[in-house]
């Protein structure tokens, strides 16, 4: 249960906690000093903060997240229209890592930075597992190769689709086409209950990708893995997670081996406008 807070004498009654509100909880009342939640409906409170980061004055908090501890929104830092054009097009998967280790610090910054991303209802149940052994990253690997001669054995489409006898023979030439070498290997995984576990792991792996660069780091989702941990038991024990969650996501991470000098073309975007 939440409970909002607001300063009288900083409230200007503009009514804009309540108009941001998500859940429509904050009312304020003709004659009421200061805005308040509904009567009976504090358990709605899904914690977000919007009201919190809205205010002009800094007038309200909530019970769990004090308006001072918030750091206010820093204009002169904000990404103009061609900087985040450039930014999002200079992206890159990076699947050519150095042997460079990842310091655990930066690793740490990077996940903090990701977790920020929005979850449904606010739930915040995506969890985190990194891994940062080669020699465990090769053994994961080799399950997922494992898996792989599976699926050809079977006569699986994936394996024609996706050619996998090339996988297999680069894994047996000495390279890895699973985790392509990277130093780390960040998973996310959830409550195998939560519905929103693959939306809500998508959107924070992205702002982890997004997030990579600005460290000096690489990244590229690792899908032949995500793809064995979602059906392939030998991984699934081998990854040993909490009792009840499954694996969600995973990226590799690494400081990239060489610099992408250009934006590469795509095609126009196939859009259909409603008017």
């Amino acid at each position: 249960m939440s409970q909002i807070n607001v300063e009288q004498e900083k409230c200007k009654l503009d009514g804009i906690c309540a108009a941001v509100c998500p859940m429509n909880i904050i009312e304020l009342k003709e004659g009421s000093p200061v805005p308040k939640l509904m009567a009976g409906v504090e358990e709605l409170c899904i914690k977000c903060g919007h009201c919190v980061a809205v205010c002009p004055h800094g007038a309200l908090s909530l019970d769990e997240m004090k308006s001072e501890d918030c750091p206010p929104v820093r204009v002169e830092l904000a990404l103009g229209s061609e900087q985040a054009e450039h930014f999002l097009r200079s992206r890159r998967s990076i699947r050519n890592y150095s042997d460079k280790t990842v310091e655990r610090e930066k690793l740490a910054k990077l996940i903090d930075m990701a977790h920020y991303a929005q979850t449904g209802t606010n739930s915040q149940q995506v969890h985190w597992l990194v891994i940062n052994s080669k020699e465990k990253l090769h053994d994961l690997a080799g399950i997922v190769i494992d898996m792989l001669r599976h699926l050809i054995k079977e006569g699986h489409p994936m394996a024609k689709a996706y050619r996998l006898d090339r996988s297999i023979a680069a894994w047996e030439a000495g390279r890895d086409p699973v985790l392509r070498g990277a130093p780390v290997l960040v998973v996310t995984h959830a409550p195998k209950g939560y519905a929103l576990a693959q939306v809500d792991s998508s959107v924070a792996l992205t702002f982890l990708d997004l997030a990579a660069p600005t460290l000096g780091l690489g990244s590229c989702w690792a899908g032949f893995f995500m793809m064995a941990a979602a059906q392939w038991p030998p991984l699934q024990q081998a990854l040993s997670l909490p009792n009840g969650h499954a694996c969600s996501g995973a990226m590799m991470v690494g400081y990239p081996t060489y610099r992408y000098q250009r934006l590469p073309l795509r095609k126009d975007a196939a859009i259909s406008w409603r008017e």
